[in-house]
């Protein structure tokens, strides 16, 4: 199915407005944090390096083809990567969001945490819009076996915390993936206030009742 002209321009603004929205609430800082939206005929749009996601300019979002090279806009971002080997995994996704966000990454550098699902399930929205968030061990940024161990994380989850680095979550929608985003660092942020206090966490059926619902 080709992508129509209204289609790829509507998503460009889209992109723009989502990233406005998320630096302007403090969820990113500075050029960091990028995000994509794969376009019906296999194009993927993407915020480009060095570009702060609160200014950014929709025409000049990196393409790339339905293969995978930059073909126009912006030199892409050395993340580009990350966001490729999601959509390998989660081949029914179409945006994907990747943030530095403070809280989601103080929490990837935590020791002791439960490498297969980082977080409790604390409350009914983060259990519906993140799920499972299993820990991706270091790797320096832009490493390609970085792609290969998010990939193999992401193979039954949305969502992957990179530890000292932060989330990369994959969505069926750009709304769908920047509110689970969100709902991750909100819950990160709940979880470091309460550390060292006893928990309450969801149970698992009640985590379980919620995921059947789904």
């Amino acid at each position: 199915m080709a992508a129509t002209p209204s289609e790829e321009t509507k998503t460009r603004d889209q992109i723009a407005r989502a990233g406005k929205s998320i630096f302007e609430r403090g969820l990113t800082f500075g050029s960091t944090g990028n995000i994509s939206v794969k376009l019906s005929d296999g194009r993927m749009l993407m915020t480009p390096t060095n570009a702060s996601l609160g200014n950014l300019d929709p025409a000049r979002l990196s393409l790339f083809s339905a293969e995978g090279a930059h073909v126009e806009g912006d030199k892409p971002t050395k993340e580009a990567f990350l966001h490729q080997c999601m959509y390998c995994a989660r081949p029914h996704g179409r945006a994907v969001v990747h943030l530095h966000s403070t809280y989601s990454v103080a929490v990837s550098i935590l020791k002791g945490v439960d490498e297969n699902d980082v977080l409790p399930p604390l409350t009914a929205y983060y259990v519906m819009r993140v799920g499972r968030l299993p820990l991706v061990r270091y790797f320096r940024p832009g490493d390609p076996k970085l792609a290969q161990a998010v990939q193999e994380a992401a193979t039954d989850t949305n969502a992957v915390l990179m530890a000292n680095h932060g989330p990369v979550i994959a969505g069926n929608s750009l709304e769908e993936a920047q509110y689970a985003t969100e709902e991750l660092e909100e819950t990160a942020k709940l979880f470091l206030m309460l550390h060292g206090r006893e928990l309450r966490p969801l149970t698992p059926e009640q985590k379980n009742d919620l995921l059947n619902g789904i």
